[in-house]
């Protein structure tokens, strides 16, 4: 069991990047209950940037609907009858199959950072919920020191940016999404900015 991180020494900057990596990997790990919901809710964004958009269009369909509703889509978009409409995979975004090469190298990078997969979880790691919670742990040094801004590059590039911007645009499109689309239009625009800050850092 890792000792609890020191939030008090994470830039503030980077406490803001962590929570909405970790929000996003919550909302997309399981249907949202009440109190994700109600979390949702108080969310303040504003229509000047596409991250502050998607933002105040998150609360306001988490203000507009309940548990019931977003698991019926939760269910339709990922689950399905065989197989729901949108595969939030690396290894399926990038090969067209699942578990495939993505998938090995991600583990191999998670044993270089000291990440694992949690007990309870039985998805495979490449995952968008996963990857999303991957990015907080590092930021913020969940499972040991927080990793340096060459260490988040190099994640992100490999493991991230080669295709959530397009699975978030396609949840935002999916035929199926209300809640989500919202959740897909925060995620597109968070990935945009996190790629090009990393782009411009010079790490």
């Amino acid at each position: 069991m890792s000792a609890a991180p020191d939030i008090a020494r994470i830039p503030e900057e980077d406490r803001l990047r962590a929570d909405l990596y970790n929000f996003l990997g919550v909302l997309l790990a399981n249907p949202a209950d009440q109190g994700i919901l109600d979390q949702a809710a108080t969310l303040q964004g504003d229509e000047s940037t596409d991250l502050g958009r998607g933002i105040a269009g998150l609360a306001r369909t988490a203000r507009a609907t309940g548990p019931k509703a977003v698991r019926r889509e939760f269910n339709t978009l990922f689950i399905g009858l065989g197989r729901g409409e949108l595969l939030p995979y690396a290894s399926y975004y990038l090969t067209g199959f699942l578990n495939e090469k993505p998938l090995a190298a991600l583990r191999q990078d998670m044993a270089r950072n000291g990440l694992a997969r949690s007990d309870t979880v039985f998805e495979p790691e490449d995952n968008i919920a996963s990857l999303m919670e991957m990015m907080a742990a590092m930021i913020v040094g969940r499972f040991g020191p927080p990793a340096g801004l060459e260490v988040q590059k190099t994640f992100f590039n490999r493991h991230i940016a080669p295709w959530a911007g397009h699975f978030f645009a396609d949840l935002e499109a999916a035929k199926s999404a209300v809640f989500y689309a919202a959740v897909g239009t925060t995620g597109r625009a968070f990935m945009d900015i996190e790629g090009e800050a990393f782009r411009l850092s010079g790490a």
